[in-house]
């Protein structure tokens, strides 16, 4: 990796290394870490500040669905949460990777309720309607084409409303992660794969884009920083 952030020129050439073959372990350990990042930069905070404003528009027991779950702390966060404030709900996680599954779901206790389904999120079909659809870290994993069709998937299943957590593309936190993980003594595999994620993000710009594409113009969205370095696109339909 060059010091200098890559071009997103380059964005297509840039690949991670948690996208590619590896043991359950060793992904098992690269979750790990990116469960403490999560943590320590505040990760989730978009994520529950939009649920929180998404309250009014909640009745009954609410379906959630996680695209690219992970190992599940986001959905475990969320059912802590929706406890909190009385709210039922029934998450659902869904990774296309099955270990990813299989990390959650040995990972799945103190909940119980959460569905996990291993599956590409493009071939998946829900049986039931889908209230909420929330994702995080995952749309800098796929190319352009596939994010603006992730978008019309969202908007076609989610019925009140859907919101994307990820990464902002900028310098400053691409050359401090690169610091910070050698210092912090993560996996080899963050160390490399948390730079490659700023460089393959986005800027607001590129999300109207994408939105634009996707049908999503004339102010439907939400793009908003979050410090440090988050970028979200956010869906009401309840408003």
């Amino acid at each position: 990796m060059p010091h200098n952030m890559p071009d997103l020129r380059r964005r297509a050439q840039l690949t991670e290394r948690m996208d590619e073959p590896c043991s359950r372990d060793e992904l098992r350990a690269c979750l790990r870490d990116i469960r403490k990042i999560n943590r320590w930069f505040l990760g989730y905070r978009p994520l529950f500040a939009w649920l929180d404003s998404m309250l009014p528009a909640v009745r009954g027991a609410v379906r959630i669905l996680d695209a690219g779950c992970g190992d599940g702390e986001g959905l475990r966060r969320i059912t802590r949460w929706a406890k909190t404030r009385g709210i039922a709900v029934e998450p659902i996680g869904l990774d296309i990777n099955p270990d990813a599954i299989a990390i959650a779901s040995e990972s799945d206790s103190g909940t119980g309720n959460i569905e996990w389904i291993a599956a590409d999120i493009f071939a998946y079909t829900p049986g039931r309607p889908i209230h909420l659809v929330v994702s995080s870290l995952f749309t800098h994993h796929l190319d352009d084409d596939a994010i603006v069709r992730f978008l019309k998937w969202m908007e076609r299943h989610a019925t009140l409303g859907w919101f994307v957590n990820d990464l902002t593309r900028n310098a400053v936190p691409y050359h401090l992660f690169r610091a910070f993980s050698k210092i912090a003594r993560l996996h080899p595999f963050v160390q490399y794969d948390g730079p490659v994620s700023i460089a393959r993000s986005f800027r607001p710009e590129d999300w109207q884009r994408f939105c634009d594409a996707a049908g999503l113009g004339n102010g439907q969205v939400s793009i908003r920083g979050y410090t440090p370095a988050r970028l979200c696109v956010a869906r009401s339909k309840a408003q």
